[in-house]
């Protein structure tokens, strides 16, 4: 069969996409993983072959149409196997976090009322069993690894992921079952914070992945020609965005797709691998500038004489007033550091996908610069989660996130908000009828929260964001009011602030309360500050937990414009006087 396409047809399911694929590909490779210290790959067939054997054990197992089946696993072959597999049986998948505490587990447990878990490990077992005790409806736990637990819980029976993926099934019977299915059925619920802090289940039809898958597919096809390509899986695939497009957007492509084995092998997994797309998180450009400009500045001589000249001609291009007086000298770099750069990304790679997050505009250009293509997306778990991404057909500007993806309504709210319809826009939160309502107008609307507007090219430019959620550099969510009411019942703290929007981790601004530190020395408040946050954060999930805190001058009151009559925090005024020490706190 052909290796490639020229076209995505418009599938009525995800399901479907990938059996067609399958049987496009036969026996070429589709999904690596690192074994006995080789790449080792599971081709198209035999990985259809299994989804349809896990997809008919799930049903041997009494799972029925609509059923909701928890995924708790790393990055790793049998995670894009098990979710398309519980597709395959009619169910729905409810991918969570590795990271998830025994609270979190419990939580989407009980607001799914998952009938089945399938989990890969020993270590990601251990908080999810004891949830698992308080989860009437969880009937069935599958482990893709030898788990060996001492709890045996009366509601769960054990069962084995090699036993249920080698189940005797009719594959030619699921394709055809497959194609009954539609765009608007429900695929899965992904789980993403709120600003009242309780996970909200997204219901992400198929449709609106579909929309996203077909959206990336005509950006790259039309800017940076199909042919066959490979992807390197590292962000969480539990993450809306690895889901789209690290999971399903690939098999769109036909493309192959290797799992990291973790980022701390990452470079020389890339070096292996040689992919030609890569969605990433901006941390990870920055901390590739970082690494490379001190490895530059090391070498000193020649090496920051290319760069610098490297930096300074992208500058130009990108403010339009390149030179044909630069030609030869960025003819040399393209044969010296540029071909240094890119033999370090494998080679062959066509395009970095930046999302999650927002990307720093310097942090793109370097890249530029260094002869890499840097692609800044946006969107949210509510828009499947691509709105828009940058191409060159539309010029690449470092300061927007890119024309909407084609097939995608925006416009500007005469608040400045924007707001977005289409297939890709979710049907609402499970079980969340007051939510729904908050983000989802009569006329089919979804208000991002994000406030911006269209530039001349019909390119979107965000410019602040109306919600106070907080966006980890990583691209997870953290709902900050949460965290502060926690920090406030706390006897010693009168007041806090959490920060870290675009940034690694979480850290505070603290009030001491008057009353509890009476006659304490500095020193004696810190330490009783940081004993109460040690208290909070046991309570708090990974992503929530304060790392660092500093001390407040003075109290938050309405005189010094640091809360509103109504006794809500201003955190633009505060930010405004703390910002310079709280950032601080990430350079120690």
């Amino acid at each position: 069969m052909a290796s490639r396409r020229t076209e995505l047809e418009h599938f009525p399911n995800l399901v479907t996409m990938f059996f067609t694929r399958a049987r496009e590909k036969g026996d070429a490779p589709f999904l690596w993983a690192k074994k006995d210290g080789g790449w080792q790959s599971i081709s198209w067939r035999r990985a259809s072959e299994m989804v349809a054997g896990m997809a008919q054990g799930l049903r041997n197992l009494g799972m029925e149409e609509g059923d909701r089946v928890m995924l708790v696993s790393e990055n790793r072959p049998e995670w894009l196997i098990a979710d398309l597999a519980i597709m395959a049986a009619g169910c729905v998948t409810v991918p969570t976090y590795t990271t998830n505490t025994t609270r979190d587990h419990q939580h989407i447990l009980g607001n799914s009322d998952a009938r089945a878990v399938i989990v890969s490990t020993q270590k990601l077992a251990e908080p999810l069993i004891p949830a698992v005790l308080f989860a009437s409806e969880c009937h069935h736990i599958i482990s893709i690894d030898d788990i060996i637990t001492g709890q045996s819980p009366d509601v769960a029976k054990f069962h084995h992921w090699g036993d249920l993926v080698e189940t005797e099934a009719d594959l030619i019977a699921f394709e055809e079952e497959a194609r009954q299915k539609g765009r608007s059925d429900l695929a899965c619920l992904i789980y993403t914070s709120g600003t009242g802090g309780a996970p909200r289940g997204v219901k992400q039809h198929h449709g609106m992945i579909l929309h996203n898958v077909e959206g990336c597919v005509d950006v790259i096809a039309n800017d940076f020609g199909w042919d066959d390509e490979v992807f390197l899986s590292f962000l969480p695939a539990s993450h809306a965005y690895e889901h789209t497009g690290g999971q399903h957007f690939p098999i769109g492509l036909g493309a192959q797709i290797y799992y990291a084995e973790g980022l701390e092998k990452l470079a020389a997994n890339i070096e292996e691998t040689r992919p030609t797309i890569m969605v990433v998180v901006p941390r990870l450009f920055e901390m590739l500038r970082a690494k490379m400009l001190k490895t530059i500045e090391k070498e000193g001589g020649l090496a920051a004489y290319l760069l610098k000249r490297a930096l300074q001609i992208e500058a130009k291009r990108y403010e339009g007033r390149s030179s044909l007086l630069d030609a030869p000298m960025d003819a040399i770099l393209s044969q010296t550091l540029r071909k240094k750069v890119r033999d370090k990304f494998g080679g062959r790679m066509k395009a970095m996908v930046s999302g999650g997050a927002p990307l720093n505009p310097e942090v793109g250009l370097f890249f530029q610069a260094m002869g890499l293509t840097m692609l800044q997306g946006y969107g949210q778990t509510e828009s499947g989660p691509v709105i828009s991404c940058n191409r060159p057909s539309a010029g690449l500007r470092m300061d927007t996130v890119g024309p909407p993806l084609k097939n995608t309504e925006v416009k500007i709210a005469e608040d400045g908000e924007i707001c977005v319809r289409g297939e890709l826009v979710m049907t609402g939160y499970w079980r969340n009828k007051d939510d729904t309502a908050k983000v989802l107008d009569e006329d089919g609307w979804l208000l991002t929260g994000d406030v911006g507007h269209l530039d001349e090219k019909g390119r979107i430019k965000i410019t602040d964001r109306k919600k106070d959620l907080i966006v980890l550099d990583k691209g997870d969510n953290v709902a900050p009011q949460r965290i502060e009411g926690i920090l406030t019942l706390q006897p010693e703290i009168g007041q806090a602030m959490v920060y870290g929007d675009r940034r690694p981790y979480i850290v505070a601004l603290l009030v001491p309360d008057a009353e509890a530190t009476r006659g304490m020395n500095a020193e004696e408040v810190k330490r009783a500050l940081g004993e109460a946050v040690d208290r909070v954060n046991a309570d708090l999930s990974v992503i929530e937990k304060v790392r660092r805190f500093i001390i407040a001058d003075e109290p938050f009151t309405v005189d010094n414009e640091m809360l509103t009559p109504k006794q809500s925090i201003r955190r633009h005024k505060i930010n405004a006087v703390y910002e310079e020490r709280l950032g601080k706190l990430y350079k120690r």
